[in-house]
């Protein structure tokens, strides 16, 4: 399988038992940088997330095309006596390898990290969990939502009079995905200087408590509970999104200089020598009374208008855009972020990174299930169309 990005990684193999996400999406990563990335799937149905919304490309769903871009599927009976035999030899021949099953079911199916890195001291096992390795929790699963509620994250989302609001995007399932590459690729390094692999274990909670970290530090430290703004900042003022004549605009003053150029282009000179305003430590005692002001001098104009003349003087603010008005901005049709997949005839979103002036783009689409099987010397598959619900491949 060719990769048209990075070949960074070439040479590199994983081994991956993902489900659905964060696994799924740490071996896309990976995948994207140039290794040969195995999915171990269950014989029935494969992973959940083939069917995790309508069809999309050979009967899987588009999350699925997503997230195991650029893989080969192999699909395997781990409850058999031979399944267990195929997974010890690609166990065998891969550097990395990662599982978010089901705590309990590796040490069920004996390739938890502590026997199978004593059956394969240079293989790297990362292992992903919802709540940690370690305390009472250690064997509950959990799914996106439930971990940002758990973790205080959803009370820090939305305005100040909100429920709370869970992030649109899934940040720790692609987050946990994210510090398991890091934390991968860095035991790769020390592998070559000591010729061991080992174990690495994170989770979807370690994960919102770093996201969150900033609130929770300032909690932990001095007691201060955050404030909830729905596009603002609790340490600075004016930085937030305020409405125009169509369409709301950002906004962010980040110091003194800055908010002096604001109250130029709003034709408010006399905000800099306001008591109330002339500082940002003031502006946060009085934000209230300076918005009162601000929002209807905004109101006034089209947004066009004020980015225009706030770009011209360096004021930083941007247009709150809709989905597709991002994705059709000359900005982002520079960057190249969305990537054709090689012969899927669809695009998906490619890494945030370029590599030497090349971004990683998908190898090829994901696999059908099984699809390569005869490539690792394993029966070929079943087909499967009914739901699995199996928690083991």
């Amino acid at each position: 399988m060719q990769h048209r990005g990075s070949g960074a990684l070439d040479g590199v193999r994983v081994l991956e038992m993902g489900q659905v996400l964060a696994g799924p999406f740490a071996g896309a990563i990976l995948a994207d940088l140039g290794a040969e990335v195995v999915k171990l799937e269950r014989v029935e149905g494969g992973d959940d997330a083939r069917r995790m919304g309508p069809a999309f490309r050979h009967g899987d769903a588009l999350n699925f095309q997503i997230f195991n871009r650029g893989k080969q599927s192999v699909a395997v009976d781990m409850k058999s006596v031979a399944g267990r035999a195929h997974f010890e030899r690609l166990a065998a021949e891969s550097d990395i390898f990662i599982h978010n099953l089901r705590p309990g079911v590796p040490q069920a199916l004996g390739i938890d990290g502590a026997s199978l890195c004593a059956r394969h001291p240079r293989l790297i096992y990362c292992e992903i969990s919802a709540f940690g390795h370690l305390g009472p929790m250690a064997m509950q699963p959990g799914y996106e939502p439930l971990i940002q509620a758990f973790s205080g994250l959803s009370s820090t989302n939305g305005g100040p009079d909100d429920p709370p609001m869970r992030s649109g995007a899934s940040v720790c399932d692609q987050g946990t995905g994210m510090w398991v590459v890091i934390g991968a690729l860095a035991m790769l390094q020390q592998r070559a200087r000591t010729g061991r692999g080992g174990l690495l274990q994170t989770s979807l909670l370690e994960t919102a408590m770093v996201w969150n970290g900033q609130k929770a530090d300032a909690f932990a430290n001095v007691g201060a509970l955050p404030q909830r703004h729905r596009s603002g900042h609790p340490g600075f003022v004016p930085y937030e999104a305020f409405d125009t004549a169509d369409g709301p605009l950002l906004i962010c003053c980040g110091n003194d200089r800055l908010f002096a150029k604001l109250a130029t282009e709003l034709r408010r000179p006399d905000w800099v020598g306001d008591e109330r305003f002339a500082t940002n430590r003031a502006r946060l005692l009085h934000k209230d009374a300076l918005v009162t002001q601000l929002e209807p001098l905004l109101m006034a104009r089209p947004r066009s208008e004020w980015l225009k003349r706030f770009e011209a003087a360096g004021v930083p603010c941007a247009p709150v855009h809709s989905l597709p008005e991002a994705l059709n901005h000359p900005q982002l049709q520079a960057l190249g972020m969305l990537a054709s997949v090689p012969n899927g005839g669809f695009s998906l979103t490619a890494l945030p990174l370029t590599i030497d002036g090349v971004r990683p783009t998908p190898g090829g689409a994901a696999p059908s299930l099984g699809a390569d099987n005869a490539r690792h010397g394993l029966p070929p598959a079943p087909p499967s169309d009914t739901p699995n619900t199996k928690e083991t491949p």
